[in-house]
């Protein structure tokens, strides 16, 4: 922070944000890697969660650039902040400035009117940056100040008399360096010498840090790597002990080219689970190519929010923020439906353009091994987990009260009427509450456990809606006789 004293009136321009985001419930936990040199306090924003609420926030906490390839959380914040307009997010940054960095050298600049430029670095740690002038090391926030310019390149701006005559600066500093982020740093661990949590077992850190439940888990960028997508998928069942969410996992499209190579490489990656929403291929939107992941779960995000913040819409044939299907190198890909219905059938959700581009698929990435409704339908399976996630929250305050009918009648009535306001409103189809005494027995209430069994059904999707066209003889006979009749 500069020490430099201020008086008098000074203005500082933001970027403008393009709307108020809509607030979701689908809370979009991403785990990856941001340009951390352009925060405000770099280490700080290492494996821990990061809660935003606009793309102005995202910038100043964990920095942005768009170069996705290199800074993948930067996809879903363009996804979610400026495609969909959708908050909050929470981001996990697994780039770490101490470690993730590479050395820049000393390079030399020329200063034009009073500024000189790094346009050849990009990355560069403040903390890292020494300036000479000749033999003499000039101070930093009294002889010159550091800031990026919108290509997040260093600007030195000099400040002092004995730097006006200057036409040049020796520059030394340091960057960090996202190519050396590896699929293991994604993972992480538990550290048990210092207790600290790294990668994605920081998840568990979500809900004790902003008191939301995760909706969803993705990795753009990382979570088409099999190792790093079955972590996922076994951390979206028990977060905290308790909670569910989805995970958004991502094919690859380096090699897996071609619509028919897709059920093959599913298959080997191992996705075969209800929590599991895998997709391909990827995505472009406004010249930017990112992961399907990112604009899926904004544009899911974005769905739940219109909805009450219920997710029983179905998340297909949704309209989607983006230009083109794309592979990695940026083949473009034009799939019809019978193309993409082979894709739904194999548990993958794609996406097709008639017109403008659709999300398209309804099934967890378990189908077609598991049939089960609960589990194959991707809005079943999220309107399971939404409501245990919420039973969890509301009903909380209940643990450690008397065991006596009195709670049991409020918690009955409560979920009862609860339950019939969704069915009122369509978002479910119908659901009930039951205390069975029997079950409850003396012994049982004694432990301190106590039982309830929620029955609920939510809606599947039409999916195949079918019209009979048949040639009616008959209707051509009496058209003829009413013909002859008027003559």
């Amino acid at each position: 922070m500069s020490d430099k004293y201020y008086r008098g009136v000074r203005v500082v321009e933001e970027g403008t944000d393009t709307a108020e985001p809509v607030s979701s419930s689908g809370l979009q936990v991403v785990i990856g890697t941001a340009p951390v040199n352009l925060a405000e306090n770099p280490d700080a924003v290492v494996n821990v969660p990061v809660l935003c609420m606009s793309i102005t926030e995202a910038k100043r906490k964990l920095g942005y650039s768009e170069d996705f390839s290199a800074y993948t959380l930067c996809q879903s914040m363009y996804a979610g902040f400026i495609a969909y307009q959708v908050a909050p997010v929470v981001f996990i940054n697994v780039l770490d400035p101490q470690k993730h960095r590479k050395d820049n050298g000393v390079k030399e600049y020329s200063v034009v009117n009073s500024q000189a430029v790094a346009d050849d670095l990009t990355g560069v740690l403040k903390d890292s940056v020494r300036v000479n002038a000749g033999e003499t090391t000039l101070e930093n926030d009294v002889d010159y100040v550091l800031s990026f310019n919108e290509k997040g390149q260093l600007v030195i701006t000099l400040l002092s008399e004995q730097t006006e005559t200057l036409t040049g600066v020796t520059v030394e500093s340091a960057s960090i360096d996202p190519s050396k982020v590896t699929a293991e740093d994604v993972i992480g661990g538990y550290d048990v010498k210092t207790g600290k949590e790294s990668g994605l077992e920081a998840i568990r850190q979500v809900y004790p840090r902003t008191g939301m439940v995760p909706a969803f888990l993705l990795a753009p960028g990382w979570s088409h790597d099999p190792e790093v997508g079955a972590v996922m998928l076994a951390k979206s069942r028990y977060i905290n002990g308790v909670f569910k969410a989805e995970c958004l996992l991502d094919l690859p499209t380096e090699d897996t080219r071609l619509y028919t190579d897709v059920p093959k490489v599913k298959e080997e990656t191992g996705y075969q689970d209800e929590q599991g929403i895998v997709l391909w291929p990827m995505v472009e939107a406004a010249g930017k190519r990112l992961y399907y992941s990112a604009m899926f779960g904004a544009m899911a995000a974005h769905t739940d929010a219109s909805n009450d913040n219920v997710p029983s819409l179905y998340l297909s044939n949704k309209l989607l923020a983006v230009d083109k299907a794309v592979l990695a190198d940026g083949t473009e890909i034009f799939m019809d439906r019978e193309q993409a219905n082979t894709l739904s059938g194999v548990g993958v959700v794609t996406l097709i353009s008639e017109g403008n581009w659709r999300s398209w698929g309804n099934n967890t990435s378990i189908y077609p091994e598991g049939t089960d409704m609960k589990d194959r339908w991707i809005a079943c399976r999220r309107m399971f987990s939404w409501m245990a996630n919420s039973l969890i929250t509301i009903y909380s305050e209940k643990v450690d009260s008397p065991a006596n009918f009195r709670l049991i009648e409020s918690i009955v009535d409560s979920e009862n009427i609860r339950l019939n306001s969704y069915i009122s409103a369509g978002k479910l189809a119908g659901g009930r509450i039951e205390y069975n005494e029997e079950e409850n027995s003396v012994e049982n209430v004694l432990t301190g456990q106590v039982i309830f069994h929620i029955y609920m059904a939510a809606f599947t999707p039409a999916e195949d809606i079918v019209f009979i066209l048949k040639f009616d003889p008959e209707l051509l006979k009496d058209s003829l006789s009413a013909t002859g009749g008027a003559a």
